[in-house]
Formats: C-alpha cells, sequence, structure tokens
C-alpha cells in the first residue's frame, strides 16, 4: 500500500528500550527510574547496561515523578516509564504541578497502552490518558505508529527542552516504516495522498488507516489521504487544514476514547480554521474488558473496516452539505448560518 510494506509484527515498547540504550551511550547524563515493571516496559536494557544511572522506586508513581523533576533540575536528562495508567492517572497531580508548572525536562513512558494490553482487562488499558494529557501546559505528547517509530520518538525526546510523554504498547503490533520514513516532533506526515477524503489516525491505526485506504480504492475508487498524526501536542494545524481543504472530509482515528483525544484535538483545528464533516474511530465511551489484542480490536470498532464505514459516512455528509460561498468582510456582512453547516 503506498510505499508501506509490512515487515512483521513488533511491540512498540521495544523501541523504546533501544532507544533508552542509545541515549545513555550518547548522554552520560540521562538517566531512567523505574516503578516495579521494569521487565514490562524493558527499561531493564537500560539498567543491564547503565545499573548506576536506573534507579528503581518500586510501586510509587507519585515519588517517582517527583525524583525525575528533582534530577532534572540537577542537569540530568530523567526519563521515568511505566504503564500508561500509573504514569498518566496515578501521577496526574505531580506531572501538573512537580513537571508541568515547573517546565521539568522530564520525559515519561507511558507503556501497556490501548486496548492491546489484552488479558490485563479495563482497569490497566489506559484509553483516556491523551485528553488528560494535551491538556497540561508545556507538555509534548507522542503517540507512535510502530516500533521504528517509537525508537525515533523516544530519542527525539532527548533533544529539546521540557516536559513530554511517548505512549507505546505491549502486544506485537505491524511493522511498517523505516530509519528513512520522515519523524519530526510536531510535524504529521502524509503516508499516502489523496483527493476525497483524509483519515487521520495515531498510533497502531495509521497502519489500519493504510489498509482501509487501499480497500477504498480498490473497491470503491475512493481516493484517500493517510496521515500518520503522530504528535498530538504540539498539533500539526498546517498539515490538518491543508488535509481538509484539499479533500473536504476528514476521518480520524486512535486506540484511544472517541473523546477529548486525536479525533478531539483535530475537531478543535478545524472548527477553528476549516470546518468540514468528520467522523471519529475510537473507543465510544466504555471501558476496556480482558481478552486478546486482536479480539479486543474487533470487538472494541478499531480496525480498518470500520475507517471504512466511516469514510462512506463523512463523504455522503459531505455530498449532502449545502454550500456557501459568503464572504463576511465585516459585522454588517453576517448573516444567519444554516443549521445544515453547524
Amino acid at each position: 500500500m503506498s510505499e508501506f510494506k509490512l515487515f512483521g509484527k513488533k511491540a512498540t515498547r521495544f523501541g523504546f528500550a533501544e532507544a533508552l540504550v542509545e541515549l545513555g551511550e550518547k548522554y552520560p547524563n540521562v538517566v531512567v527510574l523505574g516503578a516495579d515493571v521494569t521487565g514490562s516496559v524493558l527499561t531493564s536494557f537500560f539498567k543491564e547496561r547503565f545499573p548506576e544511572r536506573f534507579f528503581s522506586i518500586g510501586i510509587a508513581e507519585q515519588n517517582a515523578t517527583t525524583i525525575a523533576v528533582g534530577l532534572s533540575l540537577s542537569g540530568k536528562i530523567p526519563f521515568f516509564a511505566t504503564y500508561s495508567v500509573f504514569s498518566a492517572f496515578r501521577n496526574a497531580d505531580q506531572l501538573r504541578i512537580s513537571v508541568c508548572y515547573n517546565n521539568a525536562n522530564v520525559k515519561i513512558g507511558g507503556g501497556h497502552s490501548g486496548i492491546t494490553v489484552g488479558p490485563d482487562g479495563a482497569t490497566h488499558q489506559s484509553l483516556e490518558e491523551l485528553a488528560l494529557l494535551r491538556t497540561l501546559p508545556n507538555m509534548t505528547l507522542i503517540v507512535p505508529c510502530d516500533y521504528i517509530e517509537t525508537k525515533k520518538a523516544t530519542l527525539a525526546l532527548a533533544e529539546f527542552y521540557g516536559p513530554a510523554f511517548v505512549r507505546f504498547g505491549r502486544a506485537p503490533v505491524p511493522w511498517f516504516t523505516t530509519e528513512e520514513t520522515p519523524f519530526k516532533v510536531g510535524k504529521a506526515e502524509v503516508f499516502r495522498q489523496g483527493r476525497d477524503v483524509a483519515i487521520i489516525a495515531c498510533g497502531i491505526m495509521v497502519w489500519e488507516a493504510l489498509i482501509a485506504a487501499q480497500e477504498l480504492w480498490r473497491r470503491r475508487g475512493i481516493s484517500a489521504m493517510v496521515i500518520n498524526n503522530h504528535t498530538i501536542k504540539p498539533i500539526d494545524i498546517e498539515t490538518i487544514v491543508e488535509a481538509a481543504k484539499t479533500c473536504g472530509a476528514v476521518v480520524t482515528a486512535e486506540e484511544h476514547q472517541v473523546h477529548g483525544g486525536l479525533g478531539g484535538a483535530v475537531a478543535e483545528v478545524l472548527a477553528k480554521n476549516f470546518p468540514v464533516p468528520i467522523e471519529f474511530v475510537g473507543v465510544p465511551d466504555r471501558f476496556g474488558e480482558s481478552g486478546e489484542p486482536e479480539e479486543l480490536l474487533e470487538k472494541f470498532g478499531l480496525t480498518w473496516k470500520e475507517i471504512y464505514s466511516s469514510v462512506l459516512k463523512v463523504i455522503d455528509r459531505r455530498d449532502k452539505k449545502p454550500q456557501t460561498n459568503h464572504v463576511y468582510r465585516n459585522v454588517k456582512d453576517i448573516v444567519p448560518i444554516s443549521q445544515d453547516l453547524i
């Protein structure tokens, strides 16, 4: 599909772990903090290579976060990683005040994110953290699409000062980007050109979006643009608006609640800059449950099939929408807006 091919499957947590080791070799002031799940989020890679720069804080996530702040204010570049349900939600106060209010140079790894953590069940399936984290001032928020991009994202976090969060998962997921695939924090990448609809996705849903685009072309002759919007904050306004202008309809896709995550961020951008019909693919306002990753993705509607059907729906909405050519130059020019346009 386009220039992308599937190399296999590999968990994104390996990209995070391998990047930490590379950063440790490059920067002697990089340190890593663990919270009793070192083996699960693979910070054990760093621990084995640099034991003197690894600190196990135990099941005390808030303490680990505030310790990381102290280390950052002392000139270190601390990475703290645990499951997203802990590193984001159990840590909410510490992230807000200790990290973001101080604009501390703390990097947070959110492991076991999304529905694909599978058998761990609802309590450990973090489906809401994007909504929380993108509201925090000074926070950079990245949701990589595969193993290689997770590695690139983690490496990139050390190159700038300030709070940052990178989301990654446990289960093996499609690996389809390469070292040559462009990646820049804050810059969405167009993975497939199109003119009829723009599919804007993050994380593992980027691969599903590429499959959906291929099927839309094969079955319906619909030309779908696919955008990998890995950086939720700061979001790439220019690329999103340009896609809306080109296609006139947008579908977002994410392994997260439909409320407040990527879809909400894209909707905010378009509402202010270039309103078009938009549909959202994500978890429909409910908690997860135990099961195998593939089964849960099907049950919760997080596959290319839901993206495909959402594209048909949004194109139908766009084509039925009344058009207006009014250009408002001052207050006197403003006329009531048709309810169909709201």
